[in-house]
């Protein structure tokens, strides 16, 4: 990792998967802020961003555009000294149990791919280059992991999932690299997309009162937009002490 004098990540060389929007695009620019040179991995990302980012075109179940990407972000000496995964798809509460076994299996088989898949092959490819920097991971959860009504249950296993990831990749990774997590809870202007195999095709923004509901749903009433959960972000970055941990980020759950 770079010397933290000055900015906290200066110095640092960054992937962000599912970086062109919401939460990704929010870690991306704080990374940036604070330093880094950073590379977005997206499946349709904003063509304005290129003039912000490095940026690849691609899926995180893809291992030839996730190699592309950990070789961009890596550079010419392969050291990466920070990933955030953050590439996701969402469930939109769909009950498992009104289901036939075709429609459970496809949507299984799409979310755990995506979200929990997606996220080991993107640390796979980028191991070695981690290691190089004794660099640090962040993987995205939620807190529909921990709390009912965050989701449906097909979304709620995989971030549980990935909490089981954060413990034993950093005992894994160690001592070379971190890795650590962070659980956002309901977040206002995001555009996180549903299962395809349900015919999901509405992203978050499109929900109707859904911001209202979010904020009301928080002990502090306030509704936490993408920045809010960059700082946990940076500060797992910077925090080298600091392993196999979740930072919860959802404005208080009440209960």
């Amino acid at each position: 990792m770079a010397d933290l004098a000055g900015p906290a990540l200066a110095g640092c060389r960054a992937l962000v998967t599912g970086g062109g929007s919401g939460i990704g695009l929010a870690v991306a620019r704080a990374y940036h802020a604070q330093g880094a040179v950073v590379t977005l991995l997206d499946r349709s990302p904003p063509a304005s961003l290129r003039d912000e980012f490095d940026v690849v075109t691609g899926d995180t179940t893809s291992p030839g555009d996730v190699g592309r990407a950990v070789a961009l972000a890596a550079g010419p000496a392969g050291r990466l000294d920070l990933l955030a995964t953050c590439a996701g798809v969402f469930d939109y509460y769909a009950p498992v149990t009104t289901m036939d076994e075709e429609h459970l299996t496809a949507a299984f088989t799409e979310i755990f791919g995506i979200n929990v898949l997606g996220t080991l092959l993107t640390i796979r490819a980028a191991a070695a280059a981690l290691r190089r920097a004794r660099g640090a991971v962040t993987l995205t959860l939620s807190t529909a992991a921990c709390h009912g009504g965050g989701g449906g249950p097909l979304y709620a296993g995989s971030k549980a999932a990935l909490g089981g990831l954060v413990r034993h990749l950093a005992a894994e990774l160690a001592p070379e690299v971190r890795v650590n997590g962070v659980a956002p809870g309901g977040t206002g202007g995001t555009r996180l997309g549903g299962l395809a195999s349900l015919g999901q095709r509405q992203t978050a923004d499109q929900v109707p009162g859904r911001d209202e509901r979010i904020r009301s749903g928080t002990l502090l009433g306030l509704l936490p937009l993408p920045e809010d959960h960059a700082a946990a972000y940076v500060f797992l970055a910077a925090a080298r002490v600091v392993t196999g941990t979740v930072v919860t980020s959802d404005g208080g759950h009440p209960g």
